[in-house]
């Protein structure tokens, strides 16, 4: 191959790297073609074309011009038997001239097609994108070559374009499930926030109100993240949901839930889970179902850690929990969190945890503060403990603390 050629290459996939995609695949591919032909059309004799759609009955309708060709035969319909159009099926892209064998003359003239043309087939033949080309200009296997590179590019962006959609969904949903403000109990302050690794995760929480002196806590974490996690979370949401609000005991509940992960079709199928059932007197009941110990901070700066319950939800098609209960006493902190904050945060030398000995000394030392300054101070800290500005895994983190009787909403003194 010439230098010539590769230069041309380079050039192209440049080029058609800086496009950007648009809100359809119709005007992402015609953006590029109008791109090629205004920039290439010396290099490669590229004056203009015509884009075909598939319709239902797999036959090609003319549904966009573009360059110099006229827009008179917008609508005309091309049957996929039609010998130029199997050939360019069968071979993803072809150069061919009116005289070619298969190759109708009135037709093309109909659509304003030109003495020779280069076609290609985009998005697993969607779309088939003609060119209209200056007959002599280049080598032909240069233009085939060409049109490969801007295949590639068009799928590339048609695919990105379509992931994005399927993400902006997942993120929808996700928004919709996370709460959207963070309510108050009784003397029970609540702060939470949960920062996805990638545009969606894995990680997930809620409160849930019982009655006007009962509510759920909890704090979940579905294995891996992006979309998969994402709409796993989906089904935990509503697991618990139903669950809960029918009365349902937090044993047989997470049982339930057990079973839905196990049957699910979902390339993440372990979960990870935090419950806690508060009343305003100060009565905890919880199940630690396979999660990182929830951190129970005194008033005098001791320790408890929340571990009963059971394993993971998920690997086993039935597996029974156990419950336990604590009580929050006024003063007391309650940190519910997932393992992207103590165990993949992990310091610059990669070699060092965060780890939940750090978190309980973190909150120990500082539970002063309020609920929203403690969320704010293991966030800060985390993210300069790892040096890194976007976590390597999703990181949620729920703080519940009962007020000492003369505090007056700020923190505790």
């Amino acid at each position: 191959m010439s230098r010539r050629a590769i230069s041309l290459f380079r050039r192209i996939e440049g080029a058609l790297e800086t496009i950007a995609r648009g809100s359809t695949p119709l005007e992402t591919i015609r953006e590029t073609a109008e791109h090629l032909v205004e920039n290439f059309s010396s290099d490669l004799g590229l004056v203009g074309g015509r884009i075909y759609e598939r319709d239902d009955d797999s036959n090609y309708v003319l549904v966009a011009t573009f360059g110099r060709t006229g827009r008179q035969a917008i609508g005309r319909r091309i049957g996929r038997s039609y010998p130029a159009m199997e050939r360019l099926l069968d071979e993803g892209s072809v150069v061919m001239s009116l005289s070619d064998a298969g190759v109708d003359r009135e037709l093309e003239a109909e659509l304003g097609t030109g003495e020779q043309f280069a076609a290609i087939v985009v998005a697993d033949g969607a779309y088939a994108l003609a060119f209209d080309v200056v007959p002599g200009t280049g080598m032909s296997e240069d233009l085939i070559a060409a049109l490969n590179i801007v295949r590639f590019a068009i799928n590339q962006k048609l695919r990105e374009e379509k992931m994005m959609e399927i993400l902006e969904e997942a993120r929808r949903i996700q928004g919709s499930i996370l709460p959207r403000r963070t309510p108050s109990y009784g003397d029970f302050r609540l702060a939470a926030r949960s920062i996805p690794a990638e545009v969606v995760g894995g990680d997930f929480y809620d409160f849930i109100t019982l009655t006007d002196e009962t509510f759920n806590v909890v704090v979940a974490d579905a294995t891996g993240h992006g979309l998969p996690a994402a709409l796993q979370v989906r089904d935990i949401f509503m697991g618990l949901r139903m669950g809960l609000t029918r009365d349902y005991k937090l044993t047989r509940t997470l049982e339930r839930l057990n079973g839905i992960i196990h049957r699910s079709r979902l390339a993440t199928k372990f979960v990870s889970l935090i419950l806690a059932e508060v009343d305003t007197r100060g009565t905890v009941m919880y199940c630690n179902a396979g999660h990182p110990p929830g951190i129970l901070i005194r008033l005098d700066g001791t320790v408890e850690y929340l571990r009963t319950g059971g394993m993971i939800l998920g690997p086993r098609r039935t597996t029974h929990y156990s419950i336990d209960l604590v009580r929050m006493e006024p003063g007391d902190i309650l940190a519910l969190y997932t393992d992207g904050i103590t165990e993949t945060a992990r310091g610059r030398a990669e070699e060092e945890e965060f780890s939940v000995s750090r978190l309980a000394r973190l909150l120990g030392e500082n539970r002063t503060l309020s609920p929203d300054e403690l969320v704010d101070l293991v966030f800060d800290t985390v993210r300069e403990f790892s040096g890194r500005e976007h976590p390597a895994d999703d990181q949620t983190m729920v703080i519940l603390k009962r007020d000492l009787p003369d505090a007056k909403g700020g923190g505790t003194p």
